[in-house]
């Protein structure tokens, strides 16, 4: 009989020290897929979607409190069945339209699950936040069994991730009860940045047309 062995575990210190090995690998092996998928996608296309990514384990101070925000007491069952974004992986792209390739590409990838997606670009946040948001699953085999391990990755232009950075850094300082018309105004910025967004997009774009046209009538000659 297949035991699991996250049921198995206790809330002592070895099994905490347990489950964030988990979370470390699975971490580890989906920046090697994305390190890999921008590698092909240099050598295939001779473009670089990603600017570049960071990646984060949540503190345990962080995931306790989160905990507590949703009422739940601190247990690795808990942790591990309702904080999703303990291992975060940040992807930055240059454009919007890179945004939705790399999700289709990492998506394709067979041997990671995508368990739910949230587009905040289609569908903002109140605030103004922008971004598309994966939730995968990385199975990582333990002598004990095989653990789907679960990573959030978030996919962003540099313009979203700008804003969202400083929008964390004032809201950090407020802790969440800022000013209304400091919220006021960072909506208007995230206005700004969507418009720059789909300036720098058009303007890619007619960069990539006249490219074409010119080595189009260079052929010709």
């Amino acid at each position: 009989m297949n035991v699991d062995p996250i049921a198995a575990m206790g809330d002592d210190i070895d099994s905490w020290t347990t489950i964030m090995f988990l979370y470390h690998s699975a971490l580890k092996k989906v920046n090697t897929k994305l390190e890999i998928l921008n590698d092909e996608f240099k050598h295939v296309h001779k473009y670089n979607p990603i600017e570049y990514f960071k990646s984060r384990i949540k503190t345990p101070e962080s995931i306790v409190k989160k905990l507590k925000r949703s009422g739940l007491e601190s247990t690795i069952i808990n942790m591990v069945d309702h904080v999703n974004d303990i291992a975060g992986i940040r992807l930055v792209c240059s454009f919007t339209s890179d945004i939705y390739r790399l999700a289709e590409m990492i998506g394709k990838q067979n041997d990671l699950t995508v368990v739910t997606v949230k587009d905040y670009i289609k569908n903002p946040k109140p605030s103004g936040y922008k971004s598309y948001h994966m939730l995968v699953t990385v199975p990582i085999f333990l002598t004990e069994g095989v653990v789907d391990t679960k990573v959030e990755i978030q996919i962003r232009t540099i313009a979203m991730d700008f804003w969202a950075s400083l929008e964390h850094k004032i809201y950090y300082k407020f802790e969440g009860n800022a000013p209304d018309y400091i919220s006021r105004e960072l909506r208007d910025c995230a206005e700004m940045v969507s418009m720059l967004d789909a300036r720098m997009l058009r303007l890619n774009e007619a960069v990539l047309k006249a490219k074409a046209e010119q080595d189009a009538a260079q052929k010709n000659e």
